[in-house]
């Protein structure tokens, strides 16, 4: 009887929760340790988008902090490794629908779609990207920005999010672009400048204010922009305001994984919670897919050629050796590089991969091969 009252309670405290909120609760997974601002900050953060009224119910993983019981826990080792491998874990069996991560080693092609408040107006605006990278290539990869961040403000609720590109290096050769896919049916409604002659592409001034839904530009000035944006009242070592840096797209990604910082504060920590599970709730990765589908009806491999350096279709066709393990890494290779970095490896007979961590771009390979990896790379300029 008494376990019949319990599942009784606990369906009608669902049924409850699901009536205030407008829908079930949706399960995140919150990394909980490796904050430079302690593990007490990460479960505030927790208890604060539990308590906001959300439809996110966060699951920590990670070691139990005290004062927290509150809070539901899985994998309460201290190992950054034993918590990365136990929150994969729990997005593949289905335990958390997606997870908020202090880092996670994204492969090349998937970005992460951030989100911050901009001070002259109080406005929030999406910023596509602000890490991991989209494509190598500069002008792929903010063309490609621009439809997973249009996708991303669909999963919130905005149908027809106005777009800007930032005025950095290829963003015109971008504009142009997203115009012949607008000419050819694809469903992009450019914003404007705040600045007396207007236009899309937009200066730091539309930044401030928060000009569009969607700023679209490369993913280490979006990375910028966000940590300004969220830290500039407290000077850098505490990131105040805003939504982190987002959450996870890329052309055949199906986890929804957000990033914040190791200095993101509770509220930013709550915020990423409650984006993150908007964005599920809101269906983001079918978003990225039909986004992607409408945009390459209206030329996006097309101009995606336009914008690829010609040089680099003549580049040595090298095949990869027999995959193994890759349990070591090798950082310091610039982005603009990696593919021809592990192409020299496969050409010494050296099994690698590309990936893209939190710092940058990362090869990844088995451990045995590290020390000739080493000189290979340096010997052909990579490190």
């Amino acid at each position: 009887m008494t376990d019949i009252k319990k599942l009784v309670g606990e369906s009608l405290a669902e049924i409850i929760s699901a009536a205030k909120t407008g829908g079930p609760k949706v399960r995140v997974g919150l990394m909980a340790a490796g904050s430079e601002l302690g593990a007490e900050e990460l479960a505030h953060g927790a208890r604060l988008a539990a308590q906001s009224g959300g439809s996110v119910h966060p699951v920590m993983i990670g070691p139990r902090v005290t004062g927290y019981e509150d809070l539901e826990w899985l994998c309460e080792s201290a190992c950054e490794a034993d918590i990365g491998a136990s929150l994969e874990a729990a997005i593949k069996d289905g335990s958390i629908a997606g997870a908020v991560a202090l880092h996670y080693p994204f492969p090349l092609g998937v970005t992460t779609i951030g989100r911050v408040l901009t001070p002259s107006r109080g406005r929030p605006m999406i910023l596509a990207s602000t890490t991991g990278t989209s494509a190598v290539n500069r002008g792929e990869a903010m063309l490609r920005n621009a439809v997973y961040g249009i996708a991303t403000a669909k999963a919130l609720g905005i149908k027809n999010p106005t777009v800007g590109i930032l005025n950095v290096d290829t963003a015109q050769p971008v504009f142009r672009a997203l115009s012949r896919m607008a000419e050819r049916g694809y469903g992009v409604t450019f914003g404007s400048s705040v600045r007396a002659d207007g236009g899309a592409v937009l200066r730091g001034n539309d930044a401030l204010v928060g000009a569009v839904d969607v700023c679209v530009t490369d993913t280490l000035t979006g990375n910028v922009l966000v940590k300004m944006f969220s830290s500039f009242t407290s000077g850098g070592a505490y990131e105040t305001t805003g939504w982190g840096y987002g959450p996870s797209c890329g052309e055949g990604w199906g986890e929804v994984v957000s990033i914040i910082s190791r200095a993101s504060g509770a509220a930013v920590i709550a915020n990423a919670l409650n984006y993150t599970a908007s964005v599920i709730a809101g269906g983001l990765s079918a978003l990225v897919a039909s986004e992607l589908a409408a945009a390459k009806k209206a030329g996006l491999d097309d101009e995606i050629a336009a914008l690829t350096p010609k040089a680099a279709s003549a580049e040595e066709d090298v095949k990869a050796p027999p995959s193994e393990p890759t349990d070591e890494e090798l950082h310091g290779v610039d982005v603009l590089e990696i593919e021809n970095a592990v192409r020299s490896l496969w050409k010494a007979g050296i099994y690698a991969e590309s990936s893209m961590g939190c710092t940058g771009p990362v090869v990844k390979l088995a451990a045995r091969h590290v020390e000739k990896a080493t000189a290979i790379l340096k010997e052909n300029g990579y490190l």
